[in-house]
């Protein structure tokens, strides 16, 4: 029993934690559209290829690798991407991974991942950036909030009651609230996940993308938090689409691996 559980601890971990693998990379050439999960971008640009110098402080990176972790984040959330991290200026990366809050540069991002896309909430004023820098220089070396990436696995299933077809936008919202206030509970953010700390970067800015409680989402949900998509809990500001700053066509989209 002892043996199993520690299984499905494990099982569990790898279809909810934020997922950044070490691994070596290269960018592409040459800008081109992008397939890459086109239908869950926006589909004015369809997909476009960016560089680092179209990012601000305050722009949200969304990522996926070709490692087993990230693969198995996308399959459980039906969703391309498996990690989240906050540019906060300078070629700096902020983000929360299993060893806890650190820093980054834009190059070891491009490195390190296969896809990296980035999002951008718009109306941030320097004031507001400069927080969100403070914030996450301040907990660098800052554990992981494993408990929280636990209780996620329970959740995520439980959660597409309240997403079924043609269920009213309020309903879903109250019912994804509930159920996350009894399953995830509101504890103090003294531990992250990756989602989790970019979530409260922008709170503690004064700058809250939704009220809800950070842990209650995932990668997954920031990428439906853009324009022209639909996101389970309210939005206070969709956000935008810049593009991808890396896509490399071995990242397969979740949707056609289940079907396969």
């Amino acid at each position: 029993m002892r043996v199993f559980r520690c299984l499905l601890l494990t099982c569990l971990l790898l279809l909810t934690a934020c997922a950044t693998e070490m691994r070596p990379g290269a960018t592409a050439e040459a800008p081109k559209r992008v397939a890459f999960q086109k239908a869950g971008l926006s589909p004015e640009n369809g997909g476009l290829l960016i560089s680092a110098d179209a990012l601000q402080a305050g722009d949200i990176l969304l990522s996926a690798s070709d490692g087993i972790t990230s693969a198995g984040i996308r399959m459980f959330t039906l969703a391309p991407v498996s990690h989240a991290a906050l540019y906060i200026g300078d070629g700096q990366v902020a983000e929360a991974v299993g060893e806890g809050v650190r820093l980054r540069s834009i190059p070891d991002v491009l490195d390190e991942e296969a896809v990296v896309v980035a999002f951008r909430r718009e109306g941030l004023t320097p004031e507001q950036t400069a927080a969100m820098r403070a914030f996450a220089e301040a907990r660098v070396g800052q554990r992981y909030d494993y408990v929280g990436v636990l209780l996620q696995a329970p959740f995520s299933v439980e959660r597409r009651l309240c997403e079924l077809p043609l269920v009213p936008s309020l309903v879903r919202d109250a019912c994804l609230r509930g159920v996350a206030a009894i399953q995830l509970g509101t504890p103090d953010n003294e531990r992250f996940f990756c989602s989790q700390f970019v979530l409260e970067a922008f709170r503690v800015a004064g700058a809250p993308l939704l009220d809800a409680h950070p842990r209650w989402l995932s990668p997954a949900d920031i990428l439906h938090m853009r324009e022209e998509d639909v996101s389970s809990l309210r939005v206070e500001q969709p956000l935008v689409y810049l593009g991808h700053l890396k896509f490399l066509e071995t990242v397969q989209d979740p949707r056609v691996a289940a079907r396969e």
